[in-house]
């Protein structure tokens, strides 16, 4: 099982979503594997700023061959979570059509709704190739105690896209426990925020599986 977690825009938390998804899946006794597709190289940071004995194998892989060398690369392995290129480009292209879903993580925000545009038709040009292609959107930093997540997702309609019910909030819990290559699921295990992304692992899975 691929989910490639791609949006053209930078900003919006795929690393985040990536390690976060990555380490819910491990902790579920998976065999998981991070690609980072990013030029950028951030899942990498993020694993090299690690102490501890890792919970997933993470590896660099920003090249358009992406897909045709996924075979390999995901052949000891449960789960593949991709971590996509903050651009539409031939990487992001082949990072689609090596997925099985592909993830779009959005903000709260109207600029963030504007620039699914992109994302969705690079998507739905792989669709042609891959029928059985799978792309939800997953609102992620949606500020706690308010009414915008719903809206954005009201807003995301209109590309006929599902939007996931489970959505990451903005918490400082996440970029403390980035900051030492780890997660919430390790540093805060019983709180909110991993709560959330242990929900959004769950629906991510039940969506491939239905």
């Amino acid at each position: 099982m691929i989910i490639g977690v791609l949006n053209q825009k930078g900003g919006v938390g795929k690393t985040t979503i990536a390690v976060h998804l990555a380490a819910a899946f491990a902790q579920q006794g998976k065999r998981v594997l991070l690609i980072d597709a990013d030029p950028q190289g951030s899942a990498l940071d993020w694993d090299a700023a690690r102490k501890t004995d890792p919970l997933f194998t993470v590896v660099g892989k920003p090249k358009s061959s992406l897909h045709r060398d996924m075979k390999t690369l995901a052949a000891d392995y449960d789960y593949v979570v991709i971590d996509g290129p903050p651009r539409v480009d031939d990487i992001a292209r082949s990072a689609i059509l090596a997925s099985d879903m592909v993830l779009i993580p959005v903000q709260p925000s109207p600029y963030d709704v504007w620039a699914a545009e992109e994302i969705v038709t690079l998507v739905r040009e792989a669709g042609i190739y891959k029928e059985n292609l799978k792309t939800v959107f997953a609102i992620n930093r949606k500020i706690v105690n308010t009414a915008i997540g719903r809206d954005v997702a009201e807003a995301l309609a209109q590309f006929e896209i599902a939007v996931l019910d489970a959505a990451i909030c903005q918490r400082v819990a996440f970029a403390e426990s980035a900051s030492g290559g780890l997660t919430v699921l390790e540093t805060e295990p019983n709180g909110t925020a991993a709560q959330e992304v242990r929900a959004l692992a769950t629906e991510v899975l039940e969506g491939m599986r239905s």
